[in-house]
């Protein structure tokens, strides 16, 4: 399979903070796949079952197990491992959650970041960081227009603006110790952050998220319950983004602070599609008919539209979508279909990749 980045990650010391999650679970195989030298710093799969165990990968790479709240603990695995390139993917994802218990979800999205962006001034084997925000993390005028990289931070709930906090964190990290003046001199670390849509794939089980709560409504015949049925969201299949993110990496450590900055990795705006929508379509692929029904008790705010623009992405990475949502969802029901026939998941994973890969 030819890829655009060839064997650059062979053998290249990587570090995933929050591997046991969703998308990290993927870049973690996605990795292995390329030959890296692969490590990664989280806390346990916090759902069961969990991608992460059920690809095995706790038996293909070095997982340490510990929050990068802990500043110590994180400390000490960056130096024992010291990577080449880190991507940062631990948080607390979920907007809900959020309003439930906001001390923590800011203590890890930003100062987990602090302390992960603090501990890699003292490493000189770092050359390239990706940071993982949100698309949440854009201050929502609530108009139609794409969000570009450069406009403003906010966000109205916990989860969204605890996002926007590490976006300037990032921004003042790379400004005042990673800067491009003194990039080769007093350091040669590339900074960068990265901002995606509502990713969707095979082995979420997540709470709160529209595909494994279909998924679960379905498997326990049960009603659902959309609490947003008429809320367009950019949808996009897991691997969109995280091959972006690799694309990235590559730059980061091969051209330096030339591709710092903040980059979007969202959908084409065919795939912005109502809720209502996602679950009638995947009706389709379960070979059944789902009831759902609207949730009309009380709910904490959710921003009702919102779109990146990423053509910053298309014209200085080549970056592009290379799958329509439709495709994208058949892929996704497919894995679970195949998981719940107890096959081999981690061959039928990286068949996935390589499929995606095939595209154009």
């Amino acid at each position: 399979m030819k890829y655009p980045f060839g064997g650059f990650f062979k053998g290249k010391k990587i570090l995933i903070t929050g591997h046991t999650g969703f998308k990290g679970a993927w870049l973690s195989i996605w990795l292995k796949m390329l030959g890296a030298d692969l490590a990664g710093y989280a806390l346990k799969p916090s759902t069961e079952p969990s991608l992460f165990d059920i690809l095995g990968l706790s038996k293909m790479m070095q997982s340490k197990t510990g929050d990068v709240r802990n500043r110590s603990s994180l400390n000490a695995f960056l130096r024992e491992f010291r990577p080449e390139i880190i991507f940062h993917m631990a948080a607390q994802s979920l907007v809900r959650p959020s309003y439930l218990d906001p001390i923590s979800t800011y203590e890890t999205n930003v100062m987990g970041t602090v302390n992960l962006l603090d501990a890699c001034r003292a490493l000189p084997s770092i050359k390239a960081i990706v940071n993982v925000t949100s698309d949440k993390c854009y201050e929502n005028h609530g108009g139609n227009a794409p969000y570009k990289e450069a406009d403003p931070m906010g966000g109205h709930d916990p989860y969204s603006s605890s996002k926007g906090c590490a976006e300037l964190v990032s921004n003042a990290y790379r400004r005042s110790y990673f800067n491009q003046d003194n990039y080769g001199k007093k350091h040669n670390i590339a900074l960068a952050s990265v901002r995606a849509g509502n990713v969707i794939g095979g082995g979420d089980w997540s709470e709160d998220r529209l595909i494994p709560d279909v998924i679960r409504a379905y498997q326990n015949k049960q009603l659902l319950a959309l609490r947003y049925p008429d809320a367009v969201r950019p949808w996009q299949y897991v691997l969109e983004p995280l091959y972006g993110y690799l694309m990235l990496a590559k730059r980061l450590y091969e051209d330096g602070p030339d591709f710092s900055g903040a980059w979007n990795f969202g959908p084409g705006k065919k795939n912005e599609k109502p809720v209502r929508w996602i679950v009638e379509n995947i009706n389709k692929f379960l070979g059944g008919t789902l009831p759902w029904e609207a949730d009309l008790t009380t709910q904490p705010h959710e921003s009702e539209y919102l779109r990146l623009d990423s053509k910053k992405a298309g014209s200085l990475l080549g970056w592009h979508s290379r799958m329509d949502l439709t495709s994208a969802l058949s892929e996704t029901v497919e894995w679970y279909k195949v998981w719940r026939e107890k096959q081999d998941m981690y061959k039928y994973s990286v068949n996935q990749i390589n499929s995606y890969i095939s595209r154009e």
